[in-house]
């Protein structure tokens, strides 16, 4: 198997109220995709920002960028695409899955249960016509060198895509962490807890020990275009 080329893709952005950034001003993140290259064929990692009623639109103010455009600029189009992975369910990630009817989306099976509980995304972007998902339980290798692992805390389905190249690791972790730096932070926090710091020191969150395990190159994120 040869190496998986990863182009990231702008699907746009939105606007988080000064009420959920944690601090006094509002903030401006971008949504992120991320299409691998396999022997397989292609994968699309998450699928942008969907339509979720006037409120929404209103409370995040998002712009979108089209994701047939976005894959366009890659040389493909939707229907050129051969399984699609979900890190979780909200409308800014899976908001282009009803493009995709027929093509195997892999999604975490709480994730997805959840979903249908209702009053947590957008029912119209998680069964649509065609509709097809591969749920799995924790983690599992989806094709040869391309894992699922859980990793949540964003939601209690969320799921990051580990990419095993002959020059390290790759890791899509999604909204895993908001930011690359609160990623650096926690594996850090890991890092002075293995060394025998005394306490007190900051929580970090326990599946970093499983992603440490890959030793990862990169980690790519849905909300920070840093690696």
């Amino acid at each position: 198997m040869g190496d998986m080329p990863v182009r990231r893709l702008d699907l746009g952005y939105f606007v988080r109220p000064a009420g959920e950034t944690g601090g006094p001003e509002a903030r401006v993140e971008p949504v992120l995709a991320y299409l691998v290259r396999h022997d397989n064929g292609l994968i699309l990692f998450d699928t942008g920002i969907g339509d979720a009623g006037p409120g929404t639109e209103a409370h995040y103010r998002p712009r979108r960028r089209p994701l047939q455009e976005a894959l366009a600029a890659a040389g493909v189009g939707p229907e050129d695409i051969a399984l699609v992975v979900n890190c979780h369910l909200h409308f800014d990630h899976c908001g282009g899955n009803p493009l995709f009817g027929g093509t195997p989306i892999v999604v975490q099976d709480v994730e997805l249960a959840t979903a249908r509980r209702g009053d947590y995304t957008v029912g119209e972007l998680v069964d649509f016509p065609g509709a097809t998902y591969e749920e799995v339980s924790g983690e599992a290798e989806i094709w040869p060198g391309v894992r699922v692992v859980p990793t949540p805390g964003h939601t209690r389905g969320h799921q990051s895509l580990v990419l095993r190249q002959s020059d390290g690791t790759v890791v899509l972790a999604g909204q895993a962490h908001d930011f690359a730096s609160h990623f650096a932070a926690d594996h850090l926090a890991r890092r002075a807890a293995r060394d025998g710091v005394e306490p007190p020191l900051p929580p970090y969150r326990p599946w970093l020990d499983r992603l440490a395990d890959f030793d990862p190159r990169r980690v790519l994120f849905a909300h920070d275009s840093s690696v």
